[in-house]
């Protein structure tokens, strides 16, 4: 499989994960960076009328895991660890999250994201460690399909 191949893969395998069927979020990836956006609703909305931290949180993890797992064809990748700084309240608009491989060894890819809101303003950070599972990609639900 090439890599253009591979990133289109990924992509679907992304939208048949059924937890996005609540999110609805779009993705796009390319090598070792990966794009995910959601538009915001009052469905992810806290009580105070703002984007719940954790839509932040899926959005940063969700950008730095493809952005790792681009880099790795065969097995699907895991989070072992992941920090994220929220910076700014959303309450309308979209959000959009860019995820970047900044270093990655043999055992591991160390991944920044950032998540921006629909004027571009940073509202919130993250970085996370992941490492290759023993699932093969080609298990996943979705990959290649």
């Amino acid at each position: 499989m090439n890599n253009e191949t591979h990133y289109r893969a990924l992509e679907t395998m992304y939208k048949a994960a059924p937890v996005n069927a609540f999110y609805l979020p779009e993705i796009g990836v390319t090598e070792g960076e990966s794009e995910i956006s959601i538009a915001v609703s009052e469905k992810l909305f806290h009580s105070a009328r703002a984007v719940h931290g954790s839509v932040y949180f899926k959005m940063l993890d969700d950008a730095a895991f493809f952005a790792a797992n681009s880099l790795e064809p065969d097995y699907f990748v895991l989070t072992t660890s992941f920090t994220t700084y929220l910076t700014r309240p959303v309450s309308e608009g979209r959000l959009r999250s860019v995820g970047k491989v900044v270093n990655r060894t043999k055992s591991q890819f160390i991944v920044e994201a950032v998540v921006y809101d629909s004027d571009g303003n940073e509202v919130g950070r993250g970085n996370g460690i992941f490492v290759r599972s023993k699932m093969r990609l080609n298990d996943a639900m979705g990959y290649g399909e």
